[in-house]
């Protein structure tokens, strides 16, 4: 990756996926906030999948930055729920719901259900050189019945990954950032950066 590639904007307004897409990235290269960019304003995600929002959130920056920039959009998909919340995860107790809203609804949801098996989804998708690439990131695990930790952020204290005792909000951030749905797809946003 050339010398002006190393800096990049990222679509978003919420300060935690900043501060975890900038712990990901490391040294490898700079993350620019919206802030930075000159950027004020909400960000339309009214499409109605996943793909569709992330896809909506760049070419909207884009327009309006002219510069390379990067948007993600993620899903908490719980299997009992027919993937409930989906791409409602960040508004799924009401437009202006906190993140405790949401995690309040999601449990009273599954209350007496003993199938608790969910994955989170993140999808970025990338405007470089003009051009759209999209990259996924998954992780599988279970919803549990009462909230745990104190770190992360949306759903993390009821999320417990495959093959952990622990929910995300317990875990370490570098933990975390290394196995996560966000740090997934974020892995091959570098990956890709680093080969062009």
């Amino acid at each position: 990756m050339n010398k002006e590639r190393k800096a990049i904007v990222f679509a978003t307004n919420n300060k935690h996926k900043l501060a975890e897409i900038n712990a990901i990235a490391g040294s490898q290269f700079h993350v620019i906030s919206l802030e930075e960019a000159g950027f004020t304003g909400e960000i339309p995600e009214t499409a109605p999948t996943i793909e569709g929002n992330a896809l909506m959130k760049a070419r909207y920056i884009f327009e309006r930055v002219g510069t390379d920039c990067f948007a993600d959009d993620t899903g908490l998909e719980v299997e009992s729920l027919n993937g409930a919340p989906g791409v409602y995860s960040a508004r799924y107790a009401g437009e202006h719901a906190t993140y405790q809203d949401n995690v309040l609804k999601l449990l009273d949801a599954l209350h007496g259900q003993t199938h608790r098996t969910a994955r989170f989804r993140t999808v970025i998708v990338l405007i470089f050189d003009t051009k759209e690439f999209l990259f996924e990131g998954i992780v599988e695990g279970k919803i549990i019945e009462q909230p745990l930790g104190q770190g992360g952020f949306g759903y993390d204290p009821v999320f417990v990954p495959d093959g952990y005792e622990k929910t995300f909000a317990e875990l370490a951030p570098e933990e975390k950032n290394s196995i996560s749905h966000r740090g997934k797809a974020m892995q091959k946003l570098l990956d890709f950066l680093k080969s062009v």
